[in-house]
């Protein structure tokens, strides 16, 4: 037995939920997959439900374990509905459509098309991938043309570039009792200061956009998820900051100790942070790859590429202050002290 269609719209959030999860699966005549489970403190399952016919997944289920994960997963279908009706076809083909609600275990969870392709994760923890100065380059461009899609889109009347003074709050709040706190939430002021200078269209903002939420086939980016921390509008440079941080941060995942990081010269192993100290700071191939990145994404915003570092730094403040994890949130707090506070033992670090 199968599930004729999917629904014609989802189910309205104030709507009562008459399946379970399992009577969903169960009449869907599919098998479920259970890909992983969140290791925030709001933890998330996330289920595929696979063809045993094709053996290709059909339908995504994001499932809370929490109240806090509840909200999270209800974040994500608003965007997903703002999504549906902002985006060019080209961009909602990349990201999941919202087809059901069902109930788990007294919480909403969310069915959604499955997108396809390989996990860019795969490719970038590959031996040697993030040594290899072209197939680099090819994850960076395959990024920052779905992002000008994604702008293209979803862009509003141009406006002053707000990085978030939400994450200033955000900061205050988690670190209240942090020794030093007023000095780093005045450096934060004035690099946002500074980013408003720029004038540039607001968009959607997927909020955690990192190369393990990516789908490749080929290569360009065929699938887009986790978009629990996206933003209706927004300054589109955090996309930007985000991807290449979260790139900079694992390039000495393989090398230990102090060691020489191969591909990478300069670059040595052992610090948390190291590689995106190295990308902000070096003049070595993979920083020149980072930077490009990030100046070449905001002149086509119609921002100033000279601005490429001060967005660098409040894409750190801001994993400092939204991210669920509390030891990352910790580690991100000191690299911004360490690249704001004290930028010449960066460089020597790098």
């Amino acid at each position: 037995m199968s599930i004729t269609a999917p629904a014609e719209r989802p189910v309205a959030p104030d709507e009562s939920l008459d399946r379970t999860l399992w009577e969903y699966t169960r009449a869907s005549g599919l098998r479920s997959m259970v890909m992983g489970t969140s290791k925030d403190p709001n933890a998330k399952l996330t289920i595929l439900l696979v063809s045993p016919s094709t053996g290709l997944p059909a339908m995504a289920v994001k499932a809370p374990t929490s109240d806090g994960a509840a909200a999270a997963v209800a974040a994500e279908e608003r965007m997903l509905l703002a999504l549906g009706s902002r985006s060019s076809a080209l961009i909602v083909d990349t990201v999941p459509r919202l087809l059901d609600a069902v109930d788990f275990g007294g919480r909403r969870a969310i069915v959604m098309s499955a997108v396809h392709g390989t996990p860019m994760s795969s490719r970038y923890m590959r031996r040697g991938h993030t040594a290899d100065p072209a197939q680099v380059q090819q994850d960076f461009d395959s990024v920052l043309s779905w992002l000008e899609l994604l702008w293209a889109t979803t862009a509003a009347d141009p406006a002053p570039m707000d990085m978030g003074c939400e994450v200033g709050l955000a900061l205050a709040d988690r670190f209240h009792d942090e020794p030093g706190l007023d000095r780093d939430l005045a450096d934060l002021r004035a690099l946002h200061a500074r980013l408003r200078s720029n004038v540039v269209p607001p968009t959607i903002v997927h909020g955690d956009l990192w190369f393990g939420n990516l789908l490749m086939t080929g290569r360009r980016i065929s699938g887009v998820v986790d978009w629990e921390a996206g933003i209706a509008s927004a300054a589109p440079a955090r996309d930007l900051a985000r991807f290449a941080l979260m790139y900079a941060l694992y390039i000495d995942r393989r090398a230990r100790g102090h060691r020489r990081v191969r591909g990478h010269p300069g670059l040595l192993a052992g610090d948390w942070g190291a590689g995106i100290v190295y990308a902000l700071h070096s003049d070595a191939w993979f920083p020149r790859l980072v930077q490009r990145f990030l100046r070449t994404g905001l002149e086509r915003l119609g921002a100033s590429p000279e601005s490429w570092r001060d967005v660098a730094l409040a894409g750190i403040a801001e994993v400092a202050a939204m991210t669920d994890n509390p030891t990352f949130a910790r580690r991100h707090l000191d690299l911004f002290r360490a690249l704001t506070g004290a930028p010449s033992i960066a460089k020597d670090r790098s």
